[in-house]
């Protein structure tokens, strides 16, 4: 019997009286791609935070194939384990890349601490083959690089854990369209690949649209539609999903409505 990827159970988190995260609960299966989609104070971050394991959730459960991970970890082998099942790709890279390292270096640093007997070489020529970068952006510094490539690092360190599922938190919000199209086919051919799982957080109803097999539309820390992406994105039941639709800009968009209907919710 198949196990999923990853399973999110009745999830609480609270910061003083205001409730970011409400009785939220979702399912990833293996090799699957969910979205969570939201205004920015949805709650979608937090609770991508409380899946990788930077927040801690005041009640609920997170499970990686099966295991829960919400408990706390002893040992440093044990903590490195936990830490391969999720791994985190934000939406600015360079704020995650040590600027005096580069791409290689990264790479082969990620390597040692989680499988020092194995040949970091090898895996690292496959992972800059893995995201399209190749042998010629191994030495560059992150300053060197385009915003496009420094998010290739970026997934490239991710997955040389060789995680169970990858969280992309508005991974490609901050770069152009054109460059956000060649991100998001490349994660589709990884995808493909290895079977590994994807957890989007992102506003952008386009790429949702575009990577998803399932969506999670969050507001107010709760989740308030569900379901098959292109089921929910054709005909949607609830009326902030309907809202999130109509602010998409397109030819006869008028700002001023939404607006209003934002304030009628």
């Amino acid at each position: 019997m198949p196990v999923d990827a990853l399973q999110v159970k009745g999830l609480h988190r609270s910061y003083g009286s205001v409730r970011a995260v409400d009785d939220v609960s979702f399912t990833l299966p293996e090799g699957g791609s969910l979205g969570i989609v939201g205004e920015s104070g949805s709650g979608k971050t937090t609770t991508a935070r409380i899946v990788v394991g930077l927040e801690r959730a005041d009640e609920g459960e997170v499970l990686v194939g099966g295991l829960p991970r919400t408990g706390r970890t002893r040992g440093r082998a044990a903590r490195l384990a936990r830490a391969r099942q999720v791994q985190m790709v934000f939406q600015d890279p360079y704020l995650s890349l040590d600027p005096r390292t580069g791409v290689e270096a990264a790479l082969r640093e990620t390597l040692r601490l989680h499988f020092p007997d194995r040949d970091h070489t090898k895996r690292v020529r496959e992972l800059l083959d893995q995201v399209g970068l190749g042998t010629r952006a191994a030495d560059a510094l992150p300053r060197q690089l385009s915003g496009g490539q420094r998010q290739r690092v970026a997934i490239a360190r991710a997955l040389a854990v060789e995680p169970a599922v990858l969280v992309l938190d508005e991974a490609v919000a901050a770069l152009d369209v054109s460059v956000q199209a060649q991100i998001l086919n490349l994660l589709a051919d990884i995808r493909e690949q290895t079977g590994i799982g994807y957890l989007f957080i992102t506003h952008d109803l386009g790429v949702v649209r575009c990577v998803t097999d399932e969506i999670v539309v969050m507001r107010h820390g709760r989740i308030v539609e569900a379901g098959p992406t292109a089921e929910v994105l054709a005909a949607p039941r609830h009326a902030y999903t309907r809202l999130l639709l109509e602010s998409v800009p397109r030819p006869g968009w008028d700002p001023e409505a939404i607006a209003a209907h934002r304030r009628a919710l």
